[in-house]
């Protein structure tokens, strides 16, 4: 211990170096420079811990600060010996140096692999351009989730408006078909004489009328095709008279009201041929045809051949069944009709402006009827 603090003994360094100015000069500045280089290194990493938190092996770092502040301290302590012999304190301060330098070593070692492992700034750069790519892939596969999720329900609205359209539609139908069913009853009942009459005739016409709904819901549309409600009429007639019964016309789509109002005179119209005409001579034909022309709808049901049929002149009194073919269903549709017996034929023509017969484009063909039933008599004063 005598030895670290008395120092006298020993000879300055710079009479090793004969005190020439120029050497001590050198010596001196380059030590230094070296000191002041080896002391700012430390604080400048000891600045970037302070500074950044994330950064890895954080002791390492401040093992290199320790070492490099050391050996900047050496130089300083070189600088002094140059006039002050104080070399017991200078190989203390080496020895430290060693010490830590020997320690950074150590760590530095057994973290090589570690270091090694991580990425270079060009990797990270890298790995920073496929992350901000992957982000923007992200965010367009967000954008069009949220198209698709916009238009999903856009659809469903849609979707919503519509069943919510054909609901009040179909409840506007029932109530419409009801106001029909009942008049048709009470107007049968009134030309029907015996229960077996009124039941035959009444569930005849509600068949009628049923089959101009059913070729609706066929389709599932609020509209038809009119070829489609003249067979479904005609088809009882075609299965038993074969050839002797026909019809055609243009393609037409019709709306509710139109089928179920042709159906039932259809079915008016067939009953009485299969009555008068087709069963009583094997000559009987019954011809149907329709047309277009001038925005005006016209059906034409003709039967001929048949030498019995009554004339003119022998026309029974007016039933419900002609009322319905000449003035009912003619006044809902917003049109005429005219029935005209001849010898061996009959000729029957219902007129109606297309407006009253045709679809709407827009499918608002629900409260047609609704508005055009006057009562439950069809309008009809009663008898």
């Amino acid at each position: 211990m005598e030895h670290i603090v008395e120092y006298g003994d020993y000879m300055p360094h710079g009479m090793c170096l004969l005190w020439q100015p120029w050497l001590v000069i050198l010596w001196a500045g380059s030590d230094l420079l070296i000191f002041l280089s080896y002391t700012a290194i430390p604080f400048a990493l000891l600045t970037v811990l302070r500074k950044r938190k994330e950064v890895p092996h954080a002791g390492l770092v401040a093992l290199f600060a320790a070492f490099i502040l050391l050996c900047g301290l050496t130089h300083l302590f070189g600088i002094v010996t140059l006039w002050y012999p104080i070399y017991p304190w200078v190989g203390s301060v080496k020895l430290a140096t060693g010490l830590v330098s020997m320690t950074t070593a150590v760590v530095l070692f057994r973290l090589v692999p570690t270091l090694v492992n991580l990425p270079s700034p060009g990797a990270m750069t890298e790995a920073n351009r496929r992350l901000r790519a992957e982000i923007a892939a992200h965010e367009e596969t967000l954008a069009s989730l949220e198209r698709q999720v916009a238009e999903r329900t856009k659809e469903l609205e849609a979707a919503t408006t519509t069943l919510a359209v054909q609901t009040r539609e179909a409840v506007h139908r029932s109530g419409n078909l009801l106001a029909v069913v009942s008049s048709l009853a009470v107007q049968t009942a009134k030309g029907s004489k015996r229960t077996e009459d009124f039941l035959d005739t009444f569930v005849g016409r509600i068949g009628a009328l049923a089959e101009g709904t059913k070729a609706i819901e066929r389709k599932n549309h609020s509209s038809t095709e009119l070829d489609a409600v003249i067979d479904a009429g005609l088809a009882p007639m075609e299965e038993a008279y074969g050839e002797r019964v026909s019809y055609a016309g243009p393609s037409l789509t019709i709306n509710p009201e139109a089928a179920q109002q042709i159906s039932l005179a259809l079915h008016e119209l067939a009953t009485n041929a299969q009555k008068y005409s087709l069963c009583e001579s094997e000559t009987a034909h019954v011809e149907v045809s329709w047309s277009i022309d001038a925005e005006q709808f016209e059906l034409h049901w003709r039967e001929y051949g048949a030498p019995q049929l009554l004339g003119d002149d022998q026309v029974r009194p007016e039933g419900f069944g002609t009322k319905l073919l000449t003035r009912i269903v003619p006044a809902i549709l917003r049109g005429n009709a005219s029935r005209k017996f001849e010898r061996g034929g009959l000729s029957y023509r219902l007129s109606a402006p297309l407006e009253a017969v045709a679809a709407d484009e827009k499918g608002n063909d629900s409260d047609r009827m609704a508005a055009r039933i006057v009562d439950q008599n069809f309008g009809l004063n009663p008898a």
